[in-house]
């Protein structure tokens, strides 16, 4: 028999940040993953505190990017790998009106520290920017293929990982603890992702869940080393490749591309960036996303020692360490959670 204090059930930016809590505090854990989510190894990876739509505030955005900057670099000095890059982004106008809007937003307290007032003219003869951009700051492009991907070898290499479905009728409850097969703990904690809609503890948790679909492509001509934000995100990868999103698919709730939402992102692509480029790859993944646009995080109303860590959304970068330590703070040290994350919001 294995007694660990929690058992973690997927692998994916809230997992990955719950773990790293759990390590900061000497907690011992066991992770459960069989690669059947895919939002987070698919996700662009962007971090950024704005809503480039409207030109507000992300929510918290302060605090989260407090959080997440250092957990981060704690990580890549650990496991001895590079996956966050600081990577400008620009806000492409359309006119004097966007123009005069952003410096307007540049104004407001929770906006000054991230949006430059510096209007960025456009030099690139491929790039169709008559008005130029606006700059965000403070912002940055995670690999998260590589994180994840590497993460979990480090679990491998510390025998806290194992690659197979959780079976959640498999759960015994005993007193204080929770016996899995050969596993005794204390705690478990669903990190499930849309995964969760088949967890019988926590399946009616109000998550909707959003398909995204990202392109990369290769233009040799482009030449940019900075995220472009229009009508989709052109994001720089090195070596003349780009990632080109993401969409959005309130209702197709499966991993796989479909060639609707490529012409989709290719007609967008094609309004602003004038050279030639081939598609090299197209994936897909399903966002657990919720109505109101706040994580779901909390305790089974019935089984005192489960736990859901959802809902990130399409800002899983930035909001998954701070989501992570709010629930552990509230497990193991009683702290009440943020009331606009909490899943009693919905009871």
């Amino acid at each position: 028999m294995k007694e660990v204090d929690y058992i973690v059930v997927g692998c994916g930016l809230a997992s990955i940040s719950f773990c790293e809590v759990l390590r900061a505090n000497n907690k011992t854990f066991v992770v459960f993953d069989n690669q059947s989510q895919k939002s987070s190894i698919v996700a662009a990876g962007l971090y950024n505190p704005v809503i480039l739509k409207r030109f507000s505030a992300v929510w918290k955005a302060k605090e989260q990017l407090a959080l997440a900057a250092p957990l981060y670099a704690k990580i890549e000095n650990d496991l001895k790998i590079k996956f966050d890059y600081k990577l400008p982004i620009l806000r492409r106008f359309t006119s004097i009106q966007e123009q005069n809007k952003w410096f307007s937003a540049s104004d407001k307290p929770l906006l000054e520290p991230y949006l430059s007032t510096n209007l960025v003219k456009n030099n690139n003869p491929f790039v169709d920017a008559n008005f130029g951009f606006g700059e965000v700051l403070h912002a940055g492009r995670l690999d998260t293929e590589t994180l994840i991907t590497n993460y979990r070898h480090f679990l491998i290499a510390n025998n806290s990982f194992i690659g197979a479905p959780f079976i959640h009728n498999k759960i015994q409850f005993e007193d204080e603890a929770i016996h899995y097969e050969n596993i005794k703990t204390k705690q478990i904690v669903f990190a499930e992702g849309f995964g969760v809609k088949k967890n019988p503890y926590f399946h009616s948790i109000p998550l909707a869940g959003s398909k995204g679909e990202i392109l990369t492509v290769k233009a040799p001509n482009l030449k940019i080393d900075y995220a472009i934000k229009s009508s989709v995100f052109v994001i720089p990868l090195g070596d003349d490749l780009y990632n080109v999103g993401a969409t959005y698919n309130n209702e197709d709730k499966t991993n796989t591309p479909t060639d609707l939402a490529k012409e989709e992102l290719i007609s967008k692509l094609k309004t602003f960036i004038t050279c030639d480029f081939q598609i090299v790859d197209h994936i897909a993944g399903v966002r657990p996303t919720v109505k109101d646009r706040r994580p779901l995080v909390g305790r089974h109303s019935e089984y005192k020692n489960l736990y859901v860590l959802n809902g990130l959304g399409t800002r899983g970068v930035m909001i998954a360490p701070y989501v992570a330590n709010q629930l552990f703070r509230f497990i193991e040290k009683e702290e009440d959670l943020d009331d606009e994350i909490n899943i009693s919001r919905f009871a």
